[in-house]
């Protein structure tokens, strides 16, 4: 049986990690509770295409300015905000303040201080949504590529390593193959988690490496029912 969420406090729920950490599936499964408790609810994923949030582009790596593809994001995320404040529906989100426009300025070698300031921008134009940040990782981030990489295949892989492994940042770190892959992988999940930490706006890490969605989905709809009944959503939630 679904379990019924109710007296929703967060407009906005943003479902972060790494690739294949679960975090579409999070969404659609979020978005399909709050559906059969009768809240209007909006879930997208990363393969919704146009994507409302996402900014997309079709240049090569070397043709996309890192600060113009920060501007342009920020931009797309404002539009969003503004439009989601003026709906009745609460949204449900794949990625996007991490996983998505921030991880091309990483593979584009962006200046960290360029990183931060396009994160600030976003959390800015959020905040009045009262965002919910869920934060899935993986204590052994080597473990979660390979098994990511088992379970979709070789044609994945390559796809991954040929997309990713041409960008600036793994250019510059001589990075290549499967184990180039991972290696950028790990140095992704050093600068989310620093930018988790600095966040100021209510968030759960949880590391999900165990795969119990059952449990994961309890302490999700528990935080969206209850914030303070969880410190770290607690202390951040907006006046």
């Amino acid at each position: 049986m679904t379990r019924l969420i109710c007296n929703i406090w967060s407009r906005i729920v943003i479902v972060e990690g790494i690739m294949g950490s679960g975090k579409s599936t999070t969404v659609l499964r979020i978005a399909d509770r709050l559906k059969t408790s009768g809240v209007s609810v909006l879930g997208i994923t990363e393969g919704i295409s146009p994507h409302p949030i996402r900014f997309d582009w079709d240049l090569p790596w070397a043709d996309m300015p890192a600060a113009q593809l920060a501007k342009s994001a920020a931009a797309r995320w404002g539009a969003y905000a503004t439009s989601a404040s003026m709906s009745e529906s609460i949204t449900v989100v794949d990625g996007q303040l991490f996983h998505g426009n921030l991880t091309a300025l990483f593979l584009l070698d962006a200046d960290i201080a360029l990183i931060r300031g396009y994160v600030h921008d976003v959390v800015a134009a959020i905040k009045p949504l009262r965002p919910l940040l869920i934060y899935f990782h993986q204590d052994d981030v080597d473990r979660a590529i390979r098994t990511i990489a088992t379970e979709r295949g070789d044609a994945w892989v390559t796809y991954q390593v040929n997309w990713k492994l041409a960008s600036p940042y793994a250019v510059r770190h001589g990075l290549a193959g499967l184990e180039g892959l991972i290696e950028l992988y790990r140095d992704y999940r050093q600068l989310t988690d620093r930018l988790y930490t600095d966040l100021d706006i209510p968030k759960i890490s949880i590391e999900n490496s165990g795969r119990e969605w059952a449990k994961y989905e309890e302490t999700i709809d528990s935080i969206l029912m209850n914030p303070n009944g969880t410190a770290e959503v607690a202390n951040l939630l907006p006046p």
